[in-house]
C-alpha cells in the first residue's frame, strides 16, 4: 500500500468519525481543511435510490446556484444569423454552425457548456458520440436547446449547474469555491439538494436520497445529515 503523505493523513484524520453533520458544520470542516495552494472547488455527491438504466428512474436537471460556482464557464453556441449575433452579444465564447461542428469533429473542444437553437440540432446531432459521453449534448430538458440563446448564455455563465445521475445512481457537482463565505456555500448546497429532490423520477422506489457527501478538490469527504440539507 502506498504511503500517505503528511497532508493527506491530516485531512483524513480531520474528517475521521465525523458523519451526518449539519450543512453548516460540514462546510466549516471542508473550508478549514482546504489548504491546497489553489482555491479548491467544493464538491457535492448524492447517492440516490435509483437505477438510471431504466428510463423512468433517470435523474437529470439544472439549477441556478444563488451564489454562483466561482468557475469561469466557457460557452459554445450553435446558431445562425440574428441568433448567432444574440449569443455573441450575451458573451458566448464560441459561436458557429457547420464550422463549429467540423472543429469539434477534429478533436477541439474548448467549452464547458453547449447551447443550440432548435434548427441547428440536425447539425449538432452528428456530434452525439463526441458530446454525449462528455455530458455536453444540448438538451431541451435542461434549457440548452432554445431560441432564447442570450438567456441561456447568461444562465450558464451566472452559476447554473447541470446534473445527471451516473450508472450507480450518483449525482455530483461543484457548488462553489473554498474561498466562498460559509453561509453562501451552505445556501448553494441546499439549492442543489433541493433541485435534485424536485427531479425525483416517477420510477424511484424506497429512499430517494440515501447519502450526501461534501468534499473539496484535495480534501477528504464528510457526510451530511440528509434532513439538514433540506430547504426550510
Amino acid at each position: 500500500m502506498a504511503k500517505l503523505g503528511k497532508r493527506t493523513r491530516a485531512l483524513r484524520e480531520a474528517a475521521a468519525g465525523k458523519d451526518n453533520l449539519s450543512v453548516e458544520d460540514a462546510v466549516a470542516l471542508i473550508k478549514g481543511n482546504a489548504t491546497a495552494k489553489f482555491d479548491e472547488t467544493v464538491e457535492i455527491s448524492l447517492n440516490l435510490g435509483v437505477d438510471p438504466r431504466h428510463a423512468d428512474q433517470m435523474v437529470r436537471g439544472v439549477v441556478g446556484l444563488p451564489n454562483g460556482t466561482g468557475k469561469t464557464v466557457r460557452v459554445a453556441v450553435f446558431a445562425r444569423g440574428a441568433k448567432a449575433e444574440e449569443a455573441e452579444a450575451a458573451g458566448a465564447d464560441i459561436v458557429g454552425a457547420e464550422d463549429l461542428m467540423e472543429t469539434i469533429q477534429g478533436g477541439t473542444i474548448e467549452f464547458d457548456r453547449c447551447i443550440a437553437t432548435p434548427d441547428m440540432m440536425p447539425v449538432v446531432g452528428r456530434l452525439g458520440k463526441i458530446l454525449g459521453p462528455r455530458n455536453l449534448m444540448p438538451n431541451p430538458k435542461v434549457g440548452t436547446v432554445t431560441m432564447d440563446v442570450a438567456q441561456a448564455v447568461t444562465d450558464a455563465k451566472g452559476g447554473q449547474v447541470q446534473f445527471k445521475a451516473e450508472k450507480a445512481g450518483v449525482v455530483h457537482a461543484g457548488v462553489g469555491k473554498a474561498s466562498f463565505d460559509a453561509a453562501k456555500l451552505a445556501e448553494n448546497v441546499r439549492a442543489f439538494v433541493s433541485a435534485v429532490q424536485k427531479a425525483k423520477p416517477a420510477g424511484a422506489k424506497g429512499t430517494y436520497v440515501k447519502k450526501i457527501s461534501l468534499s473539496s478538490t484535495m480534501g477528504a469527504g464528510v457526510s451530511i445529515d440528509v434532513s439538514s440539507a433540506a430547504v426550510e
